[in-house]
């Protein structure tokens, strides 16, 4: 039992650095993580293999003019919100599904064409479906902090400023107001090989992609540095000790809402935090270690933010996609197949 409890706080130190730096080189992380560069890639290996870990590249579609992220809260006909959020994730457009606790069952973020294709959501996409009572649509304005972003404290201070290198601050913060980025055929071949496997290398990414590995280098780091292309690490909050997500939605006065978002994003438990369009115009996913903290937080945390005028809290209760990707907790069980 003490090995598999060694083992277990080497694997959640392992995922929290890679958290934090998706190719983060392998010696950086043994440095990190306290452990050799060969048992770091042995436990890394079966992690992935385990699907409890994947590092993928993500475009921000954005900040690339590629798309439009939209937020959808739903209502549904009792008992159906699985069924409703299985239907939700197994669209292409939809990047992330859950289903809730509360005042909505079920939660997705799609990725349009376009703000007029929410007409086209609304009328014929969700609103129609035979379970689903009533929809919400929320078009992100901006984001304060993402997933990217987000440091699980699983390491030392100092571990994320290292592993990130430089200034360490948030990634849209740096890129949200500047105008979309241009994205040729090769830097969408790059893409899509990162896409499948965030940590590949460049010689193979130059194979897949029909181009040089100097050329897949000096693409790969113009696309980071201009905000186009970020990593990101999948890996459920559960594995590093946090036993509740949820989601926030508040209505802040606008003269106070990048007040507000920025005094919410600093806090450790927020993934994520957009502003958005609509009734609710700060919509964040944020995490804690016990439910006993929900309280305090809300109170202390939720209940301090300057012109704070409508709050709503909504529990996860599981969550099937995240950044396009199906979660280990949707994939059937060994008695399901």
């Amino acid at each position: 039992m003490q090995n598999e409890g060694r083992s277990s706080d080497l694997d959640r130190r392992i995922v929290a650095a890679l958290q934090l730096n998706g190719r983060a080189s392998w010696g950086a992380v043994a440095r990190h993580v306290g452990a050799s560069e060969s048992t770091v890639l042995r436990r890394a290996g079966q992690l992935t293999e385990s699907g409890q870990l994947r590092v993928i590249g993500v475009v921000d579609v954005l900040r690339c003019g590629l798309g439009v992220p939209v937020l959808a809260r739903l209502r549904c006909r009792p008992g159906t919100a699985a069924a409703v959020a299985d239907t939700l994730a197994a669209r292409p457009e939809v990047r992330y599904a859950s289903v809730l606790s509360g005042s909505a069952d079920c939660s997705a973020e799609f990725v349009l064409p376009s703000y007029r294709d929410l007409a086209r959501l609304q009328v014929t996409g969700l609103s129609s479906a035979e379970n689903v009572l009533d929809v919400e649509t929320f078009a992100v304005m901006r984001t304060f902090t993402s997933n990217h972003d987000w440091d699980s404290g699983e390491l030392a201070p100092g571990a994320a400023a290292d592993l990130r290198g430089g200034e360490v601050r948030p990634f849209e913060e740096q890129h949200w107001e500047h105008p979309p980025e241009q994205l040729d055929e090769l830097d969408l071949a790059i893409c899509a090989a990162l896409g499948e496997d965030g940590r590949l290398s460049f010689k193979e990414v130059s194979r897949q992609a029909g181009t040089s590995e100097s050329t897949v280098a000096r693409r790969v780091d113009s696309l980071v540095r201009r905000g186009c292309l970020r990593f990101r690490t999948l890996a459920e909050p559960a594995m590093f000790g946090y036993a509740v997500e949820f989601m926030l939605w508040l209505s802040v006065l606008p003269a106070e809402l990048d007040r507000a978002g920025q005094q919410l994003a600093a806090h450790p438990g927020t993934k994520y935090l957009s502003a958005t369009t609509g009734r609710f115009n700060l919509v964040g996913q944020l995490v804690l270690r016990h439910y006993g903290e929900l309280y305090r937080h809300t109170t202390d945390v939720v209940g301090a933010l300057p012109g704070l005028r409508e709050a709503d809290v909504t529990l996860q209760v599981s969550t099937l996609k995240r950044a396009w990707a199906p979660t280990p907790a949707s994939a059937p069980s060994m008695e399901e197949t």
